[in-house]
């Protein structure tokens, strides 16, 4: 026969210390149920451009595990590297940022004409795994050079290639640690209880979700 079973609820602010830490967990375990990355990958675009790349799509897996990272599609040409001031008056506090424009704009003075395409492939979410091609004009010329000249002008050619792509890896790195202080700041303890006030959410006495 039915009955009716009557449960006393509370406010978040209503709980002790123990229950409240329950319904943080009851939050956390499905409160990111959307895109939240997006306002990120958006940002990490625009600092980015300032340094010469073209980001196309962001992937990443995060972020407890070791294989956790970040890598993109998209480009970089030296010939887009604005001067560092450009990055520092849109990202003033961000060093690394201003780091990485740096060294972007390095390369350029060195190779003006260089670039790089980059394309994730395989399952892992990091640029070591990702595949990187380098287009690096090599200087030529009607100056005759010894056999040992040579070498040590590719040598300098291949050392120049290696730091294109050590740069992409760095934006990469960047891209990677925005998206992880994007997700410890919304799973903070203070951002939590914000939001569970904010969508008025009802617990037992226990801190389960009523």
């Amino acid at each position: 026969m039915p009955r009716i079973m009557q449960t006393e609820v509370f406010k978040f602010s209503e709980l002790d210390d123990r229950a409240k830490e329950r319904a943080r967990d009851w939050y956390r375990n499905g409160a990111l149920d959307y895109e939240w990355w997006d306002c990120t990958f958006d940002d990490a675009k625009q600092c980015l451009a300032l340094a010469g790349f073209d980001v196309d799509k962001i992937y990443f897996s995060g972020f407890s595990s070791q294989g956790d990272g970040a890598c993109f599609n998209g480009s970089w040409h030296a010939n887009k590297a604005q001067p560092v001031k450009a990055m520092k008056q849109h990202a003033p506090k961000d060093t690394e940022l201003h780091a990485i424009a740096a060294e972007a704009r390095a390369i350029a003075k060195l190779r003006g004409d260089a670039s790089l395409h980059v394309r994730h492939t395989g399952r892992d979410f990091y640029l070591s795994a990702s595949d990187c091609s380098v287009h690096c004009e090599r200087e030529t010329d009607d100056v005759e050079r010894t056999s040992a000249e040579w070498d040590a002008r590719g040598k300098d050619d291949d050392a120049i290639e290696e730091r294109i792509v050590e740069l992409a890896r760095d934006a990469a790195h960047w891209i990677y640690r925005q998206l992880e202080r994007e997700y410890e700041w919304l799973m903070s303890d203070e951002q939590v209880d914000e939001s569970i006030i904010a969508n008025d959410y009802e617990f037992t006495e226990e801190g389960k979700r009523a």
